[in-house]
């Protein structure tokens, strides 16, 4: 509690610093206070990290953060809004040139009027200005063993406006929700990463594409016998999910194992480090024994819990890598008498 208060007793500090220097410029200039009011600019009051930085002037800015509004006519203001949101300010971070506001983070983003708009007594003053939203965020993109051509879906968050990338060649965008993108497979994307990118930043993939074992469907030199040893199968569970639309939901009694057979076409190692899993338990604590090859002497165990959990193994760690992949297994270990586990994204994880 006493470092809050000091953080934010330093911050009112900070602007009744800036705020001061704007009256002395000022020298009481009381010319305009009958005229309405004029923006002539907005500028970021402090950095990312509450730092008082240089006034730039832009027309963008983002939610939680402090900005200096400029021009004249404010003395008698009464309401400032970004994007028609009614944005609290201190009357005392006021002068007749300068209005400093704090940009409310409930301010919308998406479908908005792009404008800020200061309300005087004598008249109203608007300005061309964007609320940016968070930066992009990309959770996974499905099927992840796509071909050049195909349409996909990028999964994630904040995508506003967005671009699509596959390594360095730009992607067609189909249609787009802040959540959802619905994008082309340009040529040469395999093995490459998608990355999205807004006004407020970029964001890639943690899969590259044709890396999946398992995305919702198998891959196509995945046997169709996956599944647990007793035979008790699984179901996809569309619930719980870390990529695409479900995961692998099934039953296990103590030390049953899960088996990706590849024996018919077995996959090559080259150019892979290791192996990737997402894991889930219903329990507070799971533990998986991941074995390549029936090494189990190499095998490695990872634990996890009642939320997801994700793994990227070397192959160093199970034992060295193969030259090809022929079964992967995930034994539960946990000794609890059994378990209900979620297993998705298995894939392989490039050089």
């Amino acid at each position: 509690m006493k470092n809050f208060k000091i953080k934010y007793l330093f911050h009112f500090l900070l602007l009744t610093s800036i705020v001061t220097s704007f009256i002395s410029c000022s020298d009481d200039d009381n010319s305009s206070q009958g005229a309405a009011p004029v923006i002539e600019s907005v500028s970021a009051a402090v950095d990312i990290d509450g730092n008082p930085v240089e006034l730039t002037p832009t027309t963008i800015g983002f939610a939680d953060n402090v900005y200096i509004i400029q021009g004249s006519g404010f003395k008698t203001v009464q309401k400032v809004f970004f994007n028609d949101t009614d944005t609290y300010f201190n009357p005392t971070l006021v002068t007749d040139n300068t209005i400093i506001v704090t940009i409310d983070r409930d301010t919308p983003y998406a479908n908005a009027s792009n404008e800020l708009r200061v309300e005087t007594l004598n008249g109203i003053a608007t300005f061309d200005f964007v609320v940016a939203p968070p930066a992009p965020l990309v959770t996974s993109f499905n099927s992840i063993n796509a071909n050049d051509g195909d349409t996909i879906t990028v999964y994630g968050s904040f995508f506003l406006d967005p671009t699509v990338t596959f390594g360095t060649t730009p992607a067609t965008v189909v249609s787009n929700t802040l959540t959802e993108i619905e994008v082309i497979v340009p040529a040469g994307s395999f093995h490459k990463y998608v990355t999205v990118t807004t006004i407020s930043g970029s964001s890639t993939s943690s899969q590259a594409v044709g890396t999946a074992i398992y995305d919702d469907v198998a891959a196509s030199f995945v046997e169709n016998y996956l599944g647990p040893w007793d035979g008790s199968g699984f179901v996809p569970n569309t619930e719980f999910k870390v990529q695409g639309e479900s995961s692998i939901e099934a039953n296990y009694s103590g030390y049953t194992g899960f088996k990706f057979p590849m024996y018919g076409a077995s996959p090559s190692t080259t150019g892979y480090r290791g192996i990737r899993v997402s894991l889930r338990s219903t329990k507070e604590t799971g533990k998986f024994k991941v074995v390549l090859n029936n090494n189990y002497g190499a095998g490695k165990e990872v634990s996890f819990t009642n939320q997801w959990t994700t793994f990227v193994i070397p192959f160093s760690e199970l034992g060295g890598a193969p030259a090809t992949i022929n079964e992967i297994v995930f034994q539960e270990f946990n000794n609890g008498g059994g378990d209900k586990l979620y297993i998705d994204d298995v894939g392989f994880v490039l050089n």
